[in-house]
Formats: structure tokens, sequence, C-alpha cells
């Protein structure tokens, strides 16, 4: 699968932000997808997964009731709804997609671009 993000911005801290992911593939229900984020300077990070029909999703506890992950299949689309958002969410939002989890702490395999969201104080 190939994947492109989209979306980043500057937004003002306290704001919000859509970002999306559409993959190019044949079924997009064949993968579990996440969203990860790397800050300057910083180690990447894991924000948010969800499984294969959208049903279960994780969160970061970072991110954790200020994140929303959502996917429509029929689409081939991912997204990551922000909220309440802080100068230290700012990073570069990378999608990702791995065929056989959707956990925070496996090697995914397929990987966006990434797309940078930058919040002001």
């Amino acid at each position: 699968v190939q994947l492109q993000a989209s979306g980043g911005g500057v937004v003002q801290s306290g704001g919000s932000l859509l970002i999306s992911c559409r993959g190019r593939t044949r079924d997009f229900s064949d993968y579990g997808l996440a969203w990860f984020r790397q800050a300057p300077g910083e180690e990447r990070e894991f924000v948010a997964s969800i499984s294969w029909t959208g049903g279960s999703t994780r969160y970061g506890g970072s991110v954790k009731n200020r994140f929303r992950i959502f996917r429509d299949n029929a689409e081939n689309t991912l997204w990551l709804f922000m909220e309440s958002l802080k100068p230290e969410d700012t990073a570069v939002y990378y999608c990702a997609a791995n065929p056989d989890s959707y956990s925070s702490d496996v090697k995914y395999d397929y990987w966006g671009q990434g797309t940078l969201v930058t919040v002001s104080s």
C-alpha cells in the first residue's frame, strides 16, 4: 500500500485540525492503520491506531481524549481529528499501515511521507 498524508498546517493553541491519509491499494481494509508523530529533536511517538474495520482504536497517553482516529475503507482514507491542540503537539505526523496488527509497539511496514502540524502559542 502507498500512503499519502495531507492536511497539516499552522493552528493556534486550543484550536483543532483534521489531517488525512489516503491509501493506494486494492483493499484498504487489509491493513491496521496508525498515526505517529515526530517533533524536532525527538523520537517518533505513537499517536493513535485503528483496527481493520475501524471498530477498535488505541491512543497514546498524551493525546487521549483530545484526538480521534477514524477511517473509511470505501474511500481508502484515514483521518486524525485533533482538538485542544497544544504547542507540544507540533510535529510531523505520519500515517502507517500493517497488515497484521494495529498495536502501538509493532513494526509498521508502510509509511506515508508525513504532514507538518505547527501549533502556535
